[in-house]
């Protein structure tokens, strides 16, 4: 049967999209698409070309990668360099684990597990124990002699020694970029002092893997040694004179043994359903890494098995990426406008075509400051890629500059609120932040109350946003002592409210008048005053009222507050508008010296617990609060003062790993109670 020509046209169209992409992700370094919208892509002609075969004989799915760049010499893998085929979801990981069963004619297999890291695939040929060269993948045939530059990573062997190297030897891995390395660069590129071709670089790098990429191909390799690249071994290439294995993780093994960095969380498995598992475990704990990773990789690990199973022509059978749902997605910057924080704090923000990316739709994204909008130098009408991590809030990274319109104009800051009152935005010396320093501004005037009304603060449920604006414009509120007065019947006038839902709102900010002091010290959204300084405050001085009458000195002398919290604290008091709104809230019986003093034996006075997984008696929130109810404090992350790290199920890979390395004891559930009855290591 004919193919029909529109089928025709869309195949011809997504091949053209296909080898552009191909050129600007692998020979370039310029992504102007997110990977998701490349699979997406991918997929749309593999569709077609399953429908019709016939259009599958010139198709660029039928290649690896890209040519290698003209700047460094070519490579001839002696054994190709193959890609992966993908698996989007659990379906189709099972769906590859049937056709691997059919092809061992129902024979179970071992697999091995291993994070796919987001970096740049690499080959690395070693004579007689020497480095002799090294190559990116390029098409999987041919590739790019990058050695020099290679030479530079610190933790790829320059020799290897011992009585069981190869004659040849070649291994195979992926080049990446930390987090922190990242960070560092692009802190160096803001700072204008990140040399790149003879002069500053002045764009921001996007992402880690372009990052590594784009240094890996620099013509000088001081540049490349400066950006601290690291590498993750995972495969065998030619070898000649060596060891004879029969498993993929005894190769693994070998490697390791030669010294070569294999990445430790790689996991041996039995069925499919292990495999799976190891893959949602990553999925959710991605970020406790301190690289990239962009999905996970399942490998049939008997050597004899993958014979039978052989090749496409571009892709091994008995391997599969599952990939994870996008962070990074493209799209069009409809608008940069600014917001107004309860501190007068003006943030611009993104205003963006709606992208489903971080398992959510994102219309809106934060562009942080000035200084950060005029760095990334994003404007309206520009492609750019927008970044949603887990809970994080979304972000703009950068836009697609290939792509960005010719009529370009930069975004300028606004000089005025954008406010009914419209004042002036003024940035002073020396801040990154710009403000509306107008105290009657009503955009501060409800995100102050809002704020007030927080779960962190005083935890008024029902008290949101839209809810606080309804309130503020309706004139039943101007600052958060007003929010005691109000009645039911004031709540029935506004729209959405029933008698229900009036009565639960009224009650809720009833409830309130009993928190804790220091609750109520960070409701008030006093200027760098955060929960743990309140509520030293609160255990030192005891009452709101001793706070408002220490002197600014004595305020210092509290541990955790210091000069320039005790002075915010010291000025935000003797403001009379402030003093106005204090006398509302004990007006409206507010509690002021409500301190919840705890009667259990101080055992961990000075000592810093990390919690880090599920544990079965303690939600996080529980173990926290039992371990600073006996003196210690719960930081979010592991360091050398680390008194102990407390491991539940499915832990940080990150703690864990940190732990290990600067010699912090490991405790399990029964561990950490002991710790808490005696304050003692079990």
């Amino acid at each position: 049967m004919a193919v029909p020509p529109d089928v025709v046209k869309r195949a011809e169209e997504l091949r053209a999209q296909i080898v552009h992409h191909n050129t600007r992700y692998y020979e370039l370094d310029s992504p102007e698409i997110s990977d998701a919208d490349y699979d997406q892509l991918v997929r749309s002609l593999q569709h077609l070309e399953a429908e019709y075969p016939e259009l599958a004989e010139a198709s660029p799915l039928q290649r690896v990668g890209g040519a290698a760049a003209a700047a460094f010499s070519p490579v001839t893998h002696r054994v190709p360099m193959m890609s992966l085929d993908n698996a989007m979801s659990g379906e189709e990981l099972h769906a590859w684990s049937e056709r691997v069963e059919r092809g061992l004619a129902g024979a179970g297999a071992a697999f091995v597990c291993e994070l796919k890291i987001d970096g740049l695939a690499i080959s690395l040929r070693y004579e007689r124990g020497e480095l002799v060269q090294a190559a990116t993948r390029g098409d999987g045939k041919v590739g790019e002699d990058v050695t020099a530059n290679v030479s530079t990573i610190a933790v790829i062997p320059a020799r290897l020694t011992g009585p069981s190297v190869p004659e040849v030897l070649e291994v195979r891995g992926e080049v990446y970029m930390s987090l922190a390395s990242f960070e560092a660069l692009n802190a160096r590129v803001a700072a204008g002092t990140e040399i790149e071709d003879r002069k500053p670089r002045k764009e921001l790098f996007v992402n880690p893997r372009n990052a590594a990429a784009g240094s890996l191909r620099q013509k000088d390799s001081r540049i490349t040694a400066r950006r601290e690249l690291s590498f993750w071994s995972y495969q065998l290439g030619e070898v000649v004179g060596g060891p004879q294995f029969s498993r993929h993780s005894e190769t693994l093994e070998f490697i390791g043994s030669l010294g070569f960095p294999v990445n430790p969380e790689m996991r041996v498995v039995v069925g499919l359903d292990e495999a799976e598992a190891f893959c949602r475990h990553w999925q959710e704990h991605r970020h406790d890494l301190g690289y990239d990773i962009d999905g996970a990789v399942v490998k049939v690990d008997d050597l004899a098995q993958r014979e039978l199973l052989g090749f496409t022509a571009k892709a091994p059978r008995w391997a599969i990426a599952y990939k994870f749902p996008p962070e990074e997605r493209n799209t069009v910057l409809r608008d940069i406008q600014v917001s107004i924080g309860r501190t007068g704090r003006a943030t611009p923000f993104a205003v963006l075509e709606p992208v489903f990316v971080g398992g959510s739709t994102v219309a809106m994204a934060t562009l942080h400051n000035e200084d950060q909008v005029r760095l990334k130098d994003v404007r309206p009408g520009d492609t750019v890629v927008v970044r949603k991590a887990g809970d994080v809030i979304p972000e703009v990274v950068g836009p697609v500059l290939g792509l960005r319109p010719k009529d370009s104009e930069p975004w300028v800051f606004p000089s005025t609120c954008p406010c009914p009152i419209g004042s002036t935005l003024v940035r002073a010396e020396g801040e990154a932040d710009t403000r509306c320093v107008e105290p009657s501004c009503p955009f501060q005037r409800d995100q102050r109350i809002i704020y007030f009304a927080s779960r962190g603060a005083m935890d008024i449920e029902g008290l949101g946003e839209r809810t606080v604006q309804q309130l503020s414009d309706a004139g039943l509120v101007a600052d958060p002592g007003d929010l005691f007065g109000i009645t039911v019947e004031q709540l029935l006038d506004l729209e959405g409210f029933a008698r229900v839902s009036a009565e639960k709102l009224v009650a809720s900010i009833d409830a309130s008048r009993s928190r804790p002091l220091p609750r109520l010290l960070t409701a008030l959204g006093i200027k760098h005053l955060g929960p743990a300084a309140a509520e030293a405050l609160a255990q030192a001085f005891g009452t709101l009222d001793a706070i408002m009458a220490a002197s600014e000195a004595d305020l210092a002398t509290t541990e955790g507050v210091g000069e320039v919290i005790a002075a915010s604290i010291h000025r935000w008091f003797s403001d009379a508008d402030h003093r106005a709104i204090i006398e509302k809230l004990r007006s409206s019986g507010v509690d002021f010296g409500r301190v919840e003093v705890s009667r259990l034996p101080q055992v961990l006075t000075g000592r810093a617990v990390v919690v880090t997984g599920t544990l079965e008696r303690y939600s996080r929130d529980e173990a926290e609060a039992a371990i600073k109810a006996r003196g210690g404090k719960s930081p979010g992350s592991v360091s050398a003062k680390t008194f102990a790290l407390v491991v539940g199920e499915a832990p940080s890979a990150g703690k864990v790993t940190k732990a290990q390395e600067v010699g912090i004891p490991v405790l399990d559930e029964a561990g950490f109670i002991h710790l808490l009855e005696h304050g003692e290591l079990p």
